[in-house]
């Protein structure tokens, strides 16, 4: 599962540097080459682009809660809660019944650019509320319209690529989850800087605009570039040898095939383990790195300037994006438990820190930051899930979309009761969260760890 191993002693430092850099090994056929090259101008970016503005419109919310909506709405403090749990509660519902139709190989080319156009729309839409009201039914449904981005790209990747190919294309794609949270801090910042009052709307509605104006560009290229699966109708850059050559990469790779859809994929996926172990690692994961997003929320509480509440928590996401690019690209070549465990180790000390909470003010910023380092541990789960479940198409996307189903479940309700915005124990000291935060990073690794040892064995 991990690529080119260096227990052999075969790799030195330079051989190391120029394997993270090599994405085209020169072993392969120029054919096969040139195909890779052209799913990954085509996957690759419309997928980042996607996700990325996925992450800007899902940022936005705590942006513009921290930068006027919560004075301009009167709100008391909960409501960033119920916001989320709107988006999210739409976002679990719509997983399962998304992910089996993206699996249907005449629907995987469009599905995905089509529901970023409807996105797109309530993305303009939020920036002309005039109530709470109206944007808890906004975030609703862009809940809908984002529920298959995540797990459906994966999904796609794990149908073209195998291997240290996917791991490494995996990690590139899931950097623009950090991208897109930290541009929206520096937007955000700009939009509350520059456009306060422009048009007669606050600076954090211009943040819903410029996202839209995003948004609709991505979703129009998506239906000329996006290739959808291997056995979806031929994109128009993709030659007849193109598409067999990439048939045969499959076979070769043993990766099973779209087949025919019935209720029995339910019957064979419940009774094998992977669903069970996947699932609830993917919760924990979910769980644990929910309070890790709130750094503005202690700069709020810390003093600090609306600009600098916007900035500051953007080193957390390079440091995200470059753990999720080089931590996943090492895990093609180390195994893959190793960069797991180390990323899991960084962040259970992070957790730590917090728990104790009074220490120097220069530590709990070391903290906040090296939860960046989290960014290839999401990418490398589901790499993992690809190469392990690669037998069975409809099972893989079933468990990809419970795996998303079941995590955000627990997001809807559990960060009420441990995570509360307002109170004693509220944002962002959470006396009973971050212990909570500590034992699911701890049974994320867990979880992880025993999926390799099971497969292994």
């Amino acid at each position: 599962m991990s690529g080119k191993s260096l227990k052999d002693g075969k790799l030195g430092p330079w051989g190391l540097l120029k394997e993270v850099f090599n994405w085209y090994p020169s072993d392969y056929p120029a054919s096969e080459r040139k195909l890779l090259f052209k799913l990954d101008l085509s996957i690759l970016v419309f997928a980042c682009l996607c996700f990325f503005v996925k992450y800007l419109d899902q940022t936005n919310i705590s942006n513009a809660y921290v930068s006027g909506l919560k004075e301009d709405f009167h709100l008391n403090g909960d409501q960033l809660n119920y916001l989320n749990v709107c988006y999210y509660t739409a976002y679990v519902v719509f997983q399962v019944p998304t992910l089996l139709l993206i699996s249907r190989p005449q629907l995987a080319r469009w599905l995905l650019p089509t529901l970023e156009i409807l996105w797109g729309i309530c993305t303009f839409a939020q920036s002309r509320v005039t109530d709470i009201n109206q944007l808890y039914a906004l975030r609703f449904l862009v809940g809908i319209f984002e529920a298959p981005v995540f797990a459906g790209t994966h999904f796609i990747l794990g149908s073209w690529y195998s291997g240290p190919e996917l791991f490494k294309r995996a990690g590139t794609w899931f950097l623009c989850n950090a991208l897109g949270t930290m541009v929206s801090g520096y937007l955000q910042a700009a939009a509350y800087t520059n456009l306060s009052g422009v048009g007669g709307m606050p600076g954090w509605k211009w943040l819903f605009i410029i996202d839209g104006i995003f948004t609709i560009p991505v979703a129009l290229i998506g239906f000329f570039v996006f290739p959808g699966v291997p056995d979806s109708p031929r994109a128009f850059f993709l030659t007849e040898s193109d598409v067999d050559l990439a048939k045969e990469r499959v076979q070769r790779a043993n990766i099973r095939r779209p087949g025919k859809m019935s209720l029995d994929v339910f019957k064979r996926t419940l009774k094998r383990w992977h669903i069970w172990v996947f699932v609830l690692s993917y919760a924990c994961m979910i769980l644990s790195s929910y309070p890790t997003a709130y750094m503005n929320l202690w700069l709020e509480a810390e003093g600090y300037s609306v600009t600098q509440i916007n900035k500051l928590p953007t080193v957390t996401y390079a440091i995200n994006i470059v753990a999720s690019w080089l931590g996943t690209t090492l895990a093609a070549i180390y195994p893959s438990w190793l960069i797991y465990s180390i990323a899991s180790l960084c962040c259970l000390f992070s957790t730590l820190c917090m728990i104790i909470w009074n220490i120097p003010k220069g530590l709990k910023f070391v903290a906040w930051y090296l939860f960046g380092t989290a960014g290839c541990t999401s990418p490398i789960l589901y790499s993992t899930v690809n190469t392990i479940v690669k037998d069975d198409s409809e099972e893989r996307a079933l468990i990809m979309g419970a795996m998303m189903t079941f995590g955000y479940s627990f997001e809807i309700w559990v960060p009420l009761l441990l995570f509360p915005t307002a109170g004693p124990d509220g944002a962002p000291r959470w006396r009973k969260g971050w212990p909570a935060a500590f034992a699911f990073f701890f049974l994320l690794w867990v979880g992880f760890i025993s999926a390799i040892v099971i497969h292994r064995r």
